[in-house]
């Protein structure tokens, strides 16, 4: 079996807590070849339709600081792989969508996960809105004008970039705070994109929690709790990662979203949920594998593997 990852740096990568790691390493313990490549060396040939990179046969050890060796580089047609990860890091920027187009071109000769026209279709802050019921009152926009209206609707909001990432840009705003017209315009020049406003949800100090389904089916959760000087839960701007049970609204969610997923070839997908509400659907890199992991002693990196096995 072959597989190969679409990644980031394998250099830069934290060992400890990095998802496409466990995964690759589970690989590797399978006695999978194990290939990487970076986005921007991905190629297409019109002529022969070929998608081709320099693809990096490593091998991985779990010692910090001397994590890989490159075993060989050489240029190759991904058809020649199993199995093709899409695993870098966002932001969803034309880059990200580029390689999306480069990918749709041989999704039908070699496995693709997550489906790469799903993962341009399905852009997490945007994609939530098909399930509108689910989610907290939000509004996306360009205009400071709507902005000014849904915060005198709603009160406090979360004010956030459309194709921002990791907690990047997430700002709260008060009820009566002078500052919304400036934060709006520095966010707006600073992302060049339309801007997301969020009715806040005070449910986050209990968690934003990070649930992973794949193929369509609950796997594994992780309660993400921010610091008490920071309205951001993510792991690394310093929210502390503790253990969740699924309640019954969670249920509810995932059993409305999986088959959705599912039929769209979004193998791998994390879903954010705040209190009872549904805040994102994270479809390019879903994190939190080596979270969970420890908290509830599995092993999620080998149920990622046995699903893409029964895929194939």
């Amino acid at each position: 079996m072959k597989l190969v990852a679409q990644m980031d740096e394998l250099s830069s990568i934290n060992i400890e807590s990095d998802s496409t790691f466990a995964i690759l390493l589970a690989a590797q313990n399978r006695g999978y070849e194990i290939f990487y490549y970076l986005p921007r060396e991905l190629n297409f040939d019109f002529a022969a339709r070929k998608v081709f990179a320099p693809l990096k046969k490593i091998r991985l050890k779990k010692e910090k600081k001397n994590h890989f060796e490159i075993l060989e580089t050489k240029e190759r047609d991904l058809t020649e792989m199993d199995v093709v990860l899409v695993r870098q890091d966002p932001p969803f920027d034309m880059n990200y969508i580029t390689s999306t187009y480069i990918l749709e071109k041989i999704r039908n000769q070699v496995l693709i996960i997550n489906d790469p026209s799903e993962i341009r279709n399905c852009p997490e802050k945007i994609f939530v809105s098909e399930f509108a019921d689910l989610t907290p009152p939000t509004l996306i926009t360009s205009e400071i004008k709507k902005v000014m209206e849904f915060r005198k609707t709603h009160g406090k909001i979360i004010l956030k970039p459309l194709y921002g990432c990791g907690g990047e840009g997430v700002i709260l705003l008060e009820e009566n705070d002078p500052n919304l017209a400036s934060v709006f315009e520095l966010m707006t020049k600073a992302y060049q994109t339309s801007l997301i406003a969020q009715k806040f949800l005070p449910e986050v100090r209990f968690g934003d929690k990070r649930i992973i389904l794949i193929d369509g089916k609950f796997a594994g959760g992780v309660a993400r709790v921010p610091q008490s000087d920071n309205v951001r839960a993510n792991l690394h701007t310093g929210g502390v990662a503790q253990k969740m049970q699924l309640s019954q609204r969670e249920k509810e969610i995932c059993e409305r979203i999986g088959p959705e997923i599912k039929k769209r070839g979004l193998f791998f997908v994390g879903i954010d949920v705040i209190g009872d509400y549904l805040t994102e659907i994270n479809v390019t890199s879903p994190t939190c594998i080596p979270q969970i992991n420890q908290l509830d002693s599995v092993r999620l990196e080998e149920v990622v593997l046995d699903g893409i096995e029964d895929w194939l």
